[in-house]
C-alpha cells in the first residue's frame, strides 16, 4: 500500500517541479515575445507618427523615398511623447507605406528603395487588407497598421524578417535548452523525491512491523487470560469482578484481533488470483440478513453478476463484511442498499444507509486509525474505529479507492476497483 502512495508522491513532487520549470520557461519566452513586438509596433508607429504626404517627392530613387521621415519638412505626430525615429532601431528597420485618397485611388507608394516589394505587390496588398477591415496585424513578414490621415488613408509597413528569424531562433533555443533542463529536472527531481520518501517509508514499515509483533506478543496472554478467566469462573461459579475480567479480555482479544487485520490488509504479500467478486457480495449479503433481521432491518440488493476481480477473496469478503457490519449498526432507518455494478473497467460497490449528518471534516477522518465520530458512531465495546481503515487498506491493496459521502440523512461508502482483465 505504502509502495503505491510512495509512487503517488513521488510522482506529484516531480511532475510541481517540471511544471514550475515549464511555466517559468514559458513566462520567459511570452514576455519576450511580447516584449519584441510591442517594440516593433512602436517603431511602426512611430514612422507612421511622422509620415506625411508633404514630404514626398516626384522620384520615388530620391533620398528618403516617398513619405519617408526626415526628407525635410515638419514631422507630424504626437509630441507628449520621446520619438524613436532618432534611434538606431529605427534607422535599421524598413518602411513600406501605401497611401490612398478617400476614393480609393492610390496616392502614393514607397517600397522602401530595396526591391524586395515591388509597387505592385504592395498595392495589392494594402488593398486586401482594407478590404478585410483589419487595422493593425502580420501579413507573412510584413507588421502592418492601417491609420487614418489628413484626407487619406495610410497602410504602413514594416519588414519584420529579422525579428521573426530571432524569434525563431530564440523558440528553438528554448525548446532545445528548455528541454534538456526539463529531463535534468525530472532525473534531479526523481533522485531528491526518494530521498525524501524514504525516511517516510522506513517509519511506515516500523510502525507496521511494529503493530504485528505486538500484537502477536499479546495474543498469548491474552489467551492465557481468558482461560484462567474460565477455569475460575466453573470454580467459583457468577461473580462481578470475574465476569468483568472476563468482558474486558475479550474486548482486549477483540482489539489485538483488529490490530493483526489491520496489519495484514496493508501487506503488499497477500496472494492474487482471479475471483466472483459478485458471488462474495452475494454471499456477505445472505450472512447479514439475520443480524439486520435481528434488528428489524432489511438489507435491499442490487447485484450485478458476472463481476470478476484479480485479487485476495478472504481479505475482499473482509472489505464487505466491514461496510456492511458498518451500515447495520450506525442506520438511523429500516433499510440498507448494497449494489454492485462494472463501471468503465471497474467494480463498483455502493452500501447506503440512513444516519446522521456527518460533516465534511469528519468525512474526511472516517478512514483514519481509531477515529470514531460521536454523532455518527455508536460503541457496543468491540469497535475501536479500525473497522474502515482496515477497509481502505484491502480497497488500495487491490489497487482501488474508497470514500464516503453523505446527503439529504444517507450515509453512502463506494468502493471502485479496478477490473484487471
Amino acid at each position: 500500500m505504502f509502495n503505491r502512495s510512495r509512487r503517488k508522491i513521488i510522482l506529484s513532487i516531480m511532475g510541481s517541479l517540471v511544471l514550475l520549470f515549464a511555466v517559468t520557461l514559458s513566462v520567459i519566452m511570452l514576455a519576450s515575445y511580447r516584449e519584441i513586438r510591442k517594440k516593433s509596433a512602436d517603431i511602426l508607429q512611430d514612422y507612421i507618427d511622422v509620415y506625411s504626404l508633404d514630404q514626398t517627392s516626384d522620384n520615388p530613387g530620391d533620398s528618403g523615398g516617398p513619405g519617408a521621415p526626415g526628407g525635410g519638412g515638419p514631422a507630424h505626430g504626437p509630441q507628449d511623447k520621446e520619438p524613436l525615429s532618432g534611434t538606431r532601431d529605427f534607422q535599421l528597420s524598413t518602411f513600406y507605406s501605401v497611401s490612398f485618397a478617400e476614393d480609393g485611388s492610390v496616392l502614393v507608394v514607397d517600397n522602401g528603395m530595396r526591391g524586395i516589394y515591388s509597387d505592385e505587390e504592395l498595392i495589392e496588398i494594402a488593398q486586401e487588407i482594407r478590404q478585410k477591415g483589419s487595422s493593425s496585424g502580420q501579413r507573412e513578414q510584413l507588421l502592418f497598421r492601417v491609420v487614418q490621415k489628413d484626407g487619406y488613408l495610410l497602410v504602413a509597413f514594416m519588414d519584420n524578417t529579422v525579428s521573426d528569424s530571432s524569434m525563431q531562433t530564440l523558440l528553438r533555443n528554448f525548446l532545445i535548452v528548455g528541454g534538456a533542463a526539463i529531463v535534468v529536472m525530472f532525473v534531479v527531481s526523481l533522485f531528491l523525491s526518494r530521498r525524501i520518501i524514504r525516511p517516510l517509508e522506513e517509519n511506515d514499515q516500523k510502525q507496521k512491523q511494529f503493530i504485528s509483533d505486538a500484537s502477536h506478543e499479546l495474543k498469548t496472554p491474552v489467551a492465557v487470560i481468558g482461560t484462567n478467566a474460565e477455569m475460575l469462573a466453573r470454580e467459583l461459579g457468577e461473580n462481578a469482578w470475574l465476569s468483568n475480567i472476563r468482558y474486558e479480555n475479550e474486548r482486549m482479544g477483540e482489539l489485538v484481533k483488529q490490530l493483526l487485520e489491520l496489519s495484514r490488509a496493508g501487506s503488499a504479500d497477500a496472494p492474487m488470483e482471479a475471483v466472483d467478486f459478485s458471488r462474495i457480495v452475494t454471499g456477505e449479503v445472505l450472512a447479514f440478513e439475520s443480524l439486520a433481521y435481528e434488528r428489524s432491518l432489511t438489507i435491499r440488493s442490487r447485484i450485478e453478476g458476472g463481476v470478476h476481480l484479480t485479487g485476495n477473496s478472504s481479505r475482499l469478503t473482509q472489505l464487505v463484511s466491514i461496510l456492511l457490519d458498518n451500515a447495520i449498526r450506525h442506520t438511523t432507518g429500516s433499510e440498507i442498499e448494497v449494489s454492485l455494478r462494472s463501471h468503465l473497467h471497474s467494480a463498483e460497490l455502493s452500501v447506503v444507509n440512513d444516519g446522521s449528518e456527518i460533516p465534511p471534516a469528519q468525512l474526511e477522518r472516517l478512514f483514519d486509525r481509531f477515529y470514531r465520530a460521536d454523532e455518527a458512531r455508536t460503541d457496543d465495546g468491540h469497535h475501536y474505529g479500525l473497522g474502515l481503515s482496515i477497509a481502505k487498506a484491502v480497497a488500495e491493496q487491490h489497487g482501488g479507492r474508497i470514500k464516503a459521502a453523505c446527503a439529504d440523512g444517507r450515509v453512502r461508502f463506494t468502493v471502485s476497483l479496478p477490473i484487471k482483465k
